[in-house]
């Protein structure tokens, strides 16, 4: 189990605690099946033709064999692949941002047609050096992707815009589906897991999204294993719901580089169960909780349930 003997571990209550600074195997819920059938490889040579970027590559997501061989979905990841921030759990690329593509739109909303995707998720890096954060060219995919594919439900999920509510307002505007922005982590653990984003303004966020159109259910993401307590997930899970957040997902930290931050522990498929139906006694209409579990997991399914809650109409 252990690379080397400098590793130290403890057991409690069933679950592998980590020394900090060490590094370890992934125990066997953690392991993957990797799935590169004509699917995997057929969406992965149109990605790199069409000059698209994914956060399932460059987030190195452990799902991606699964949802690209499987389900056949994918999470675009638009204006650019070079972030402003530089998040310690984060494996996109920190530096200078390249300009605005005003083609990016088009390609992704063709993508999504090749694809035949039912319901696609549009994320972005953070462009902290737009006046508007990059709002607009994330309106005009939304609106791309609606126009040439209808039946296609669409999920952003963008940064907190440095709490800009107009840029907030040009994203609510292009009618998406749902609004996704995630807490990431519990109120203690801000400062050390985010860079520049904060707690507050992050539930801040949520709220306004609700705020400027109701009718679009809200969604929102926690890792654990960064060293959070289980009474300060319940209340990140709290304030939450208290900001009228809907969806709730619930995933294993997994450190991408030796440079990022280390797993402080790795929590037993039993104690997401237990997380979710804690959730669920919350109020929130959809929990997805599980080690394996990521912002946009099974994101089609949550797009249905999350309608039925808020009484909209499902197609």
């Amino acid at each position: 189990m252990v690379n080397s003997i400098r590793y130290r571990l403890t057991f409690k209550k069933g679950v592998i605690i980590l020394a900090r600074g060490e590094l370890k195997r992934k125990p066997e819920w953690l392991k993957i099946k990797l799935n590169t059938n004509e699917t995997y490889t057929g969406l992965k040579n149109m990605m790199r033709e069409k000059n698209l970027h994914t956060v399932c590559e460059e987030a190195k997501c452990p799902n991606i064999h699964e949802c690209w061989a499987v389900r056949r979905t994918a999470t675009f990841m638009i204006l650019g692949s070079i972030c402003t921030r530089a998040c310690r759990f984060c494996a996109v690329t920190t530096g200078k941002p390249n300009e605005l593509d005003w083609e990016e739109p088009k390609r992704v909303a063709e993508s999504v047609k090749l694809m035949n995707l039912k319901h696609v998720v549009i994320t972005a890096v953070a462009r902290d050096d737009l006046n508007d954060y990059g709002a607009t060219v994330f309106a005009e995919t939304v609106r791309a992707v609606r126009a040439m594919n209808p039946e296609t439900s669409i999920e952003v999920l963008p940064s907190d815009m440095m709490g800009d509510f107009s840029a907030l307002q040009t994203l609510i505007d292009a009618g998406p589906d749902i609004m996704n922005h995630n807490l990431e982590t519990v109120r203690r653990l801000t400062p050390r897991v985010r860079a520049k984003a904060t707690y507050d303004r992050t539930l801040e966020f949520l709220k306004r999204s609700k705020e400027l159109n109701p009718d679009i259910p809200t969604k929102s993401s926690i890792m654990v294993g960064l060293g959070e307590t289980k009474e300060e997930l319940i209340e990140a899970m709290d304030d939450l719901r208290a900001h009228n957040v809907d969806i709730l997902t619930l995933g294993q930290y997994l450190q991408p580089t030796k440079k990022h931050l280390d797993v402080e522990r790795y929590y037993h498929p039993d104690e997401f169960a237990e997380l979710k139906e804690i959730a669920l006694s919350k109020g929130f209409s959809h929990c997805e909780a599980g080690p394996l579990v990521r912002s946009s997991y099974h994101a089609d399914e949550q797009v249905h349930k999350a309608r039925r809650h808020t009484m909209l109409p499902i197609d």
